[in-house]
């Protein structure tokens, strides 16, 4: 049975719901005024549970059934205003006697002003529900007996216990601790941030504590610290916190009078004062209270992903070692960056920025292992003016900031910067940066701290240049592909906001600081001229735009005296919409986009138009393809109907001689009711390029996957397009699967040209009657693993979420390569209905990354997204 109706048992609960009533008022004061939370909170709990076995004798409930609270009450501990989880266990289906009686005792429960959300079930009924819903499973791993038979109860957590599959629960547990963080742009800086549910927050520990449980770990962070999973100051660290948070949160019901977990301006400056924090001339009450919350936030964060690499090596040992060695000091691990000595920063402080250069160019690796977080901490003694004013350190940081010219493949700077941050190296190199870490912003339309809010602006500014997120901003992703030197905007964007809160003009301010860094790190004057005219003039376009009559020729004219040169104009305006998008997701918006745009084109025009910028990526590539295709006699404008149905994330992903090759293939059946496939030998040596063009059709990318695992054919890269008039532009390289099985490349580089001449005839006729035929999906079978893989398996990863419009959902995909594998993976996405608008499969040696741009209804349901996540799991798993 599920949650039951509510019925009014006969007789007057009156006076046992004021005694409720005041018991719960005296414990709020008392809190209060002592303000210890573990015993409030406990307290409470045993003042629902008197109440609740109150209602229950007096429903005469029998002695069979069982009175449980799950959930958070389960843990025997309840905040002054959350819900009351209860499941009444029975021993088999009640009939209408004993219904009516349950029925009775849930109205008695809320006449007494307990708030409960109940559920009734049998064993088996709970075992099924769990099995199928991963929250009620969690509520039930906490569940606690209130009253009523013990040996039932004891039944319960025997069967419960039995069923619960440990490695499957740390999988779901971890895809849907993504879903919940990615609702909050996964950032706990938040200027409203929700005290439970953030990054950061009270979800995160509680979740850490149900997986040490089910790991055999503990229930405590002092268990965790006994067995060894925490030093001794992080099981201090995550206990202070811990008492922080759930004081913060207790505090915020009594003032809402509600529950209340979001920390909104209206209670912030109340919620300060009672912690006993308040307003100096320098900062508000409310800034030094959030800035202790953003820091517990960010201290959470990190020994959350401490412990989680630590439990996920208990529950996947085979997958927990090192990937491979990338230096004498370094390793990756699982994607992660592992350092090889303990003592390495403290021996060499210059390796601390190598460690966020590595981050940037290893393909795949995401942050970095238990063991280099550990021993960055214990570094900072090491992070001093000496070490800030090292030469060697300066280019590094340099480095990292420069790379993301070429960081299309990689994780970019945004990321490499987003780690120092979290890990404090970056505000220990830059002080300035350091002032403004957890900095309020107290405006109508920043939605973050300042630290915050310059991290996504480099985010921004790095996912223009990438080409999975060019349907985003597509204008943007051409101006920054034709852009030189990007890394110039990455450095004025980490320096745009970096003197707030000082007073006076932070543009001003941050004015002096840029031309310290530039000065320090030995720029070039021209570089150094635009990066500080930047952080100047970064609200001007922004100003200008929104405020000003841009239909006006004189406005437009002094716009275009301040920004002088297209250069300076194009920085201007991809940092303006970077800057912008950054300061909140509901910010932004299709108008403000287009004033921005309109602008930008009619000081362009005022400055006589755009210039062709011969030694622009995009224009290089576009020119050498028309000179390939001049040579195999395509005449001059033939391509001209074909590119225009071409958005510029196909230009970003493909070369000048690929772009060549499949214009001169498809130029002439731009509208084809047929299948067009060709095949060629690769350029690249060894392997097939296999091009498919066709109306694009539901199933089309499983069905192309379909004829490739059956004819052995193992994809190492394959780029997936939509034109704009709804055509498949799909790309593959594939070889024989047995090749990287058997390890042995010799038959591959005996292959002679007639061989490949027969091949690719082959599979033109063979794949375009494949796809004409439009069968049915077969099930996908099961590949075998290289020697390889078997040897150094790779943890799989599976993330999932929203991209910046809400247009498309990006899926991201990690696992060991083997046949059939891509398969797997598509015929699980037609099995839900989903359509892909693009993708890009990347095979690194033995490792696949796959990233998906997908649509279908299916994507905007939670619960079915978890379920569609842990099916790819499954798939993908070793």
């Amino acid at each position: 049975m599920s949650a039951m109706q509510s019925k009014r048992l006969p007789g007057n609960p009156t006076a046992q719901a004021a005694s409720f009533k005041t018991t719960k008022a005296a414990l709020i004061e008392k809190f209060n005024a002592i303000g210890k939370i573990d015993t409030f909170m406990r307290a409470l709990a045993r003042t629902a549970d008197h109440a609740l076995l109150n209602a229950w004798h007096l429903c005469q409930l029998p002695p069979s059934f069982v009175l449980t609270a799950v959930g958070g009450f389960g843990r025997g501990e309840l905040a002054p205003h959350s819900d009351l989880d209860i499941l009444i266990l029975l021993p088999a289906e009640p009939d209408a006697n004993l219904t009516a009686k349950l029925e009775s005792f849930i109205g008695m429960a809320w006449d007494l002003g307990l708030e409960i959300s109940s559920s009734v079930r049998t064993i088996a009924q709970c075992i099924e529900a769990a099995s199928q819903d991963i929250t009620v499973q969690t509520a039930l791993l906490e569940a606690r007996r209130i009253g009523g038979d013990l040996a039932l109860f004891s039944q319960f957590i025997s069967c419960f216990n039995q069923a619960l599959d440990t490695r499957a629960f740390f999988q779901a547990k971890l895809l849907e601790m993504q879903q919940r963080h990615a609702k909050f742009q996964d950032s706990p800086y938040s200027l409203e941030p929700n005290c439970k549910e953030s990054p950061g927050g009270l979800r995160d520990l509680q979740l850490i504590l149900w997986l040490t449980r089910t790991a055999g770990f503990g229930h405590s962070w002092h268990e965790l610290e006994l067995g060894g999973q925490l030093t001794v100051r992080e099981a201090r660290e995550l206990r202070r916190n811990e008492l922080f948070l759930k004081t913060l949160r207790a505090r915020l019901h009594i003032l809402a009078g509600r529950r209340q977990d979001v920390i909104a301006f209206d209670f912030q400056t109340q919620l300060a004062e009672s912690f006993g924090y308040r307003a100096t001339p320098a900062k508000r009450a409310s800034e030094q209270m959030m800035r202790r919350y953003y820091w517990a936030a960010k201290a959470v964060t990190q020994l959350t992903t401490i412990l989680l690499q630590t439990i996920e090596a208990h529950f996947f040992p085979e997958t927990s070692g090192i990937t491979h060695r990338l230096s004498e000091r370094f390793a990756e691990k699982q994607g992660m960056i592992e350092i090889l000595q303990d003592d390495l920063y403290q021996r060499e402080p210059d390796a601390i920025f190598e460690t966020f250069l590595l981050c940037e160019r290893t393909p795949g690796v995401k942050g970095l292992s238990t063991r280099t977080l550990r021993a960055l901490y214990n570094a900072r003694n090491v992070m001093n003016q000496e070490w800030r004013r090292s030469p060697q350190n300066r280019q590094h940081f340099l480095e990292i900031l420069q790379l993301s010219q070429n960081s299309t493949e990689s994780s970019g700077t945004a990321h490499a910067l987003g780690l120092m941050n979290q890990t404090s190296v970056l505000g220990r190199y830059l002080l300035s940066f350091w002032r403004i870490v957890g900095q309020m912003q107290h405006d109508l339309y920043h939605a973050y701290t300042v630290d915050q809010h310059i991290l996504m602006v480099l985010r921004n500014l790095h996912r223009f240049g990438v080409a999975e997120h060019a349907h985003e901003y597509p204008f943007c992703s051409q101006l920054m592909m034709n852009f030189e030197q990007p890394w110039v905007l990455m450095i004025a964007a980490l320096f745009h906001d970096i003197a707030k809160g000082r007073g006076g003009d932070h543009s001003i301010l941050g004015m002096a600081e840029t031309q310290r860094f530039c000065r320090e790190h030995k720029l070039a004057a021209a570089d150094a001229h635009l990066i500080v005219w930047l952080v100047e003039h970064h609200l001007t376009m922004s100003r200008v735009a929104q405020k000003q009559d841009t239909s006006d020729a004189h406005v437009v004219k002094r716009f275009a005296d301040q920004v002088q040169t297209e250069r300076q104009l194009t920085a201007l305006y991809l940092l303006t919409v970077a800057d912008i998008r950054g300061t909140s997701p509901k910010v932004w918006n299709a108008w403000k986009g287009k004033l921005l745009e309109d602008l930008y084109r009619l000081t362009l025009n005022t400055l006589g138009g755009m210039q062709p910028n011969t030694h622009s990526a995009l224009a290089l590539r576009k020119e050498q393809a028309l000179v390939l295709l001049q040579q195999h006699l395509i005449p001059a404008g033939a391509s001209q109907a074909f590119w225009e149905q071409l958005d510029i994330a196909y230009f970003l992903r493909h070369d000048a001689p690929d772009i060549a090759w499949q214009t001169h293939a498809l130029y002439l059946y731009l509208e084809t009711p047929q299948p067009i496939v060709r095949a060629r030998r690769s350029p690249l040596g060894e392997g097939v390029q296999v091009l498919v063009y066709m109306k694009d059709q539901a199933d089309l990318f499983a069905g192309i996957c379909s004829y490739f695992d059956r004819h052995a054919l193992s994809v190492l890269d394959a780029r997936i397009h939509t034109t704009r008039h709804g055509y498949a532009l799909d790309s593959f390289f594939v070889t024989h699967a047995y090749y990287s099985l058997d390890d042995n490349p010799h038959r591959a580089a005996n292959e002679t040209l007639h061989d490949y001449d027969e091949i690719t005839a082959r599979i033109e006729r063979q794949l375009a009657l494949h796809l004409a035929a439009a069968k049915p999906l077969r099930s996908p079978s099961p590949g075998r693993l290289s020697r390889q893989s078997r040897t150094f398996p790779s943890t799989p990863r599976v993330n999932l979420r929203a991209d910046e419009r809400g247009q498309y959902y990006i899926l991201s995909l990690s696992a060991n390569d083997r046949p059939g594998l891509l398969y797997a993976i598509a015929y699980i996405l037609a099995a839900h209905q989903i359509s892909l608008h693009a993708a890009r499969i990347n095979t690194l040696g033995e490792r696949v990354e796959d990233m998906f741009l997908l649509a279908g209804a299916k994507l905007a349901n939670h619960r079915q997204q978890i379920q569609l996540e842990t099916e790819l799991l499954r798939a993908i798993a070793v």
